[in-house]
């Protein structure tokens, strides 16, 4: 029973096919058919030929993610997988990339490409996911739509801010973090700062979230503007901005209630159990992560993210740490949103949040770890479909630290498994502080002393702790040791 593999390089209104044999050799040379019924006819009636010539084989054909004009070719290969032995997947553009450039193509067509795909599906087997239709596809479109509006949205405030700051400078200060609702009600109404310096404050207290005492200051502030336009084009331009901005949110209000109320996927359920997760970054977090069985462990979901940690090291130093920020966008937006509301509504969070805060890293970066912590917290959830528990997440973190120490010991010696470390090698001054911390750490006589407290880490002797230099650090912390 022979594979052959088919590679489809999709292009707006027709595909280029390439198949190949599991020896990359060219079963089927490159054809090109149009994203037609006629163009699909076809391609049937060229695999009905192949099959006829290659009995009891299996032809293993993938597409490229292209934004959505691969999916009728796509569902194409998933109805034919019911007629003829045929297995269809949809792959991530980088990974046929990266194969691309190690190929070593100096040039690039529609069907090199295709033979690129095909040649990726040989030679990566394990990466990919065959035969798994796309059943939330409806929801997907939903959720993409809804991005399409905030973004425009997102243009719009952004242009608006560039009027309001040459007409009706007066209102800046009431927009650092965004633009209130009152402020486009009152842009609606009074464009300009000429305009706003003409009302009086009976009126524009009238509008929502306006006192008298507010309407005012707004006035007076209005009279004493320094803004450059007020003529009639601007006063046109702001009003109608303002328009489509209000348009829009109704738009997008209404949008996410119809997803919430017509959302059908089972993992919203556990993963709106954790207190910081409503229902919209539910639906994100699951149309992103897909199926969690994608995932073998945590750090594979946490590098789809750009989540995971990053850092250099190289001889006896080590920097570099920060978010890798390698993975997809959205959902790190959807779980730094998750992570603010999760400090202040989940005790968990919060406690994390504030141990890190303590220990003086900045506030960003703790939330950075929350934001690692909730997809660790998610993951769990989705492979065990189990509501969110903090008890057994607490004790699954009491297991972890009682465990940590010996498994670090354990890898460090590994690597000196030949050689244990010569106190005469000449070695920088820096690796000559780790290798002390290492053997006080393992010293006997420490232990039977019973002096159980931890020598100080490899990141406090980097550092400069109130101008001290790493060695008074060791030095401080002896004599805690001693006494």
């Amino acid at each position: 029973m022979a594979d052959y593999f088919l590679g489809c390089d999709v292009s707006k209104g027709y595909a280029d096919f390439t198949i190949l044999d599991s020896k990359k050799h060219v079963a089927e040379s490159d054809f090109q058919l149009d994203d037609t019924f006629e163009g699909h006819s076809c391609l049937c009636n060229i695999l009905e030929r192949f099959f006829k010539a290659h009995p009891d084989s299996t032809l293993y054909a993938a597409v490229e993610s292209t934004g959505g004009y691969e999916n009728n070719w796509l569902n194409l290969f998933y109805r034919l997988s019911g007629l003829m032995n045929v297995k269809a997947a949809r792959l991530n553009p980088v990974g046929v990339n990266a194969y691309n450039k190690a190929s070593l193509n100096r040039n690039v067509n529609d069907s090199i490409s295709a033979k690129n795909i095909a040649g990726y599906l040989i030679s990566y087997p394990e990466k990919i996911p065959y035969s798994q239709e796309d059943t939330r596809s409806s929801l997907r479109k939903q959720w993409n739509f809804i991005a399409m509006l905030k973004k425009q949205r997102t243009q719009l405030f952004n242009q608006l801010g560039f009027h309001i700051y040459t007409a009706n400078t007066a209102i800046l200060k009431y927009c650092k973090n965004g633009l209130p609702r009152w402020v486009l009600y009152l842009l609606e109404r009074y464009p300009t700062s000429l305009k706003l310096s003409r009302a009086r404050v009976s009126a524009v207290s009238k509008i929502p979230y306006i006192s008298q005492e507010r309407a005012r200051d707004l006035i007076l502030a209005a009279r004493k503007s320094i803004a450059s336009s007020g003529d009639e084009v601007t006063e046109f331009l702001i009003k109608e901005t303002v328009k489509q901005i209000i348009n829009l949110g109704k738009s997008i209000e209404l949008q996410e209630k119809y997803l919430e109320k017509h959302c059908d996927i089972p993992e919203v359920n556990i993963l709106t159990s954790f207190k910081g997760i409503g229902t919209l970054s539910a639906v994100g977090l699951s149309l992103n992560i897909v199926t969690i069985e994608r995932f073998p462990t945590v750090k594979h979901l946490a590098s789809y993210f750009g989540l995971h940690p990053v850092y250099k090291e190289s001889g006896d130093g080590m920097w570099g740490f920060h978010m890798s920020k390698q993975g997809r966008i959205e959902p790190r937006a959807i779980l730094f949103m998750a992570a603010r509301s999760a400090i202040n509504s989940n005790p968990l969070i919060k406690e994390i949040y504030i141990k890190h805060v303590q220990r003086g890293m900045s506030k960003m970066a703790a939330l950075g770890v929350c934001m690692h912590k909730i997809l660790r917290i998610v993951y769990g959830m989705l492979k065990n479909q189990k509501a969110f528990d903090p008890e057994i997440d607490r004790e699954n973190s009491r297991k972890v630290l009682s465990t940590k120490e010996t498994r670090e010991s354990k890898k460090k010696d590994a690597r000196r498994r030949y050689q244990k470390q010569d106190d005469s090698a000449p070695v920088s001054r820096r690796q000559g502080i780790k290798r002390k911390e290492r053997k006080k750490s393992q010293s006997n006589n420490v232990t039977k002393n019973g002096i159980i407290a931890s020598s100080p880490s490899i990141q406090e002797a980097m550092h400069l702790k109130g101008g001290k230099r790493p060695y008074q650090i060791f030095k401080e912390r002896a004599n805690e040791l001693t006494h």
